[in-house]
């Protein structure tokens, strides 16, 4: 580990890697020095280019498809990790799934399958890498979010499953640590290709009227958090929350 690359040594799992969170997330891992294991849903292609890129930082790097709510394709996605990379010390759980539906027209599979995405992938990919980390020291990120604390019309399923995110991160950091060092952050509004499709002008000023700086972030700004989190410099922090929403939610 140097100054400069304070992750020199580290291997990190990035969970929806291919998603524009996820691809500046890895982006600053590797520049801080982790080898980096891109994961991806059906974007093998998306995934292998993003990891031969990070491999021009000079680090190792591999690209891993499953489904995050699958036992068995997790399972073999985290060995495929071990086996080009070693023991996995830095787990970030970004994957997820955000569909806006009202309660009064949601059925129980389209519950399901937002829990499922945005909490259940969370607990699976974690029990999986848990062991291994265990024994090293490791650190996990999990992704929320504000609406986890502040909700949204049309959300109800995301925010209550970005809710779990946040009980599951004070519960092992409580149980894996100090060993294991827990923590998550909770993005406000980011402006990427799944939020654009409903970004018009009012939707946006509803989302960032009240935050302190009236506009929504990009993704850039989520990823040095991340590393931070991961990094020597967090070693008081367990079980805490980041606020990355300009203001938007103070805690």
């Amino acid at each position: 580990m140097t100054h400069d690359r304070p992750l020199a040594g580290e291997v990190a799992l990035v969970t929806g890697a291919t998603g524009a969170l996820g691809v500046a997330i890895c982006r600053d891992l590797a520049r801080a020095g982790a080898d980096v294991a891109v994961h991806h849903l059906d974007q093998e292609a998306e995934a292998t280019a993003l990891a031969d890129e990070l491999a021009g930082h000079g680090v190792r790097t591999v690209a891993v498809g499953a489904d995050v709510t699958s036992w068995d394709e997790v399972a073999a996605a985290v060995q495929t990790v071990r086996e080009a990379l070693g023991t996995i010390t830095v787990l970030v759980n970004n994957a997820g799934f955000m569909e806006p539906r009202r309660i009064a027209d949601s059925s129980l599979d389209d519950w399901r399958r937002t829990l499922g995405a945005d909490l259940d992938g969370v607990f699976v990919v974690t029990r999986h890498v848990l062991p291994g980390m265990l024994a090293s020291h490791g650190r996990i990120v999990n992704v929320s979010s504000q609406l986890a604390f502040k909700g949204a019309i049309d959300y109800v399923a995301y925010a209550t499953a970005k809710a779990g995110v946040l009980g599951f991160t004070k519960a092992l950091a409580r149980e894996a640590g100090p060993r294991v060092r827990v923590n998550a952050i909770a993005p406000g509004p980011i402006d990427t290709p799944m939020v654009r499709p409903y970004a018009t002008r009012d939707w946006v000023h509803e989302r960032t009227h009240d935050s302190v700086v009236g506009r929504l972030g990009v993704p850039e700004e989520v990823g040095p958090a991340v590393t931070f989190l991961a990094g020597p410099g967090a070693e008081l922090l367990h079980g805490q929350t980041l606020h990355l929403n300009g203001g938007g939610v103070m805690a």
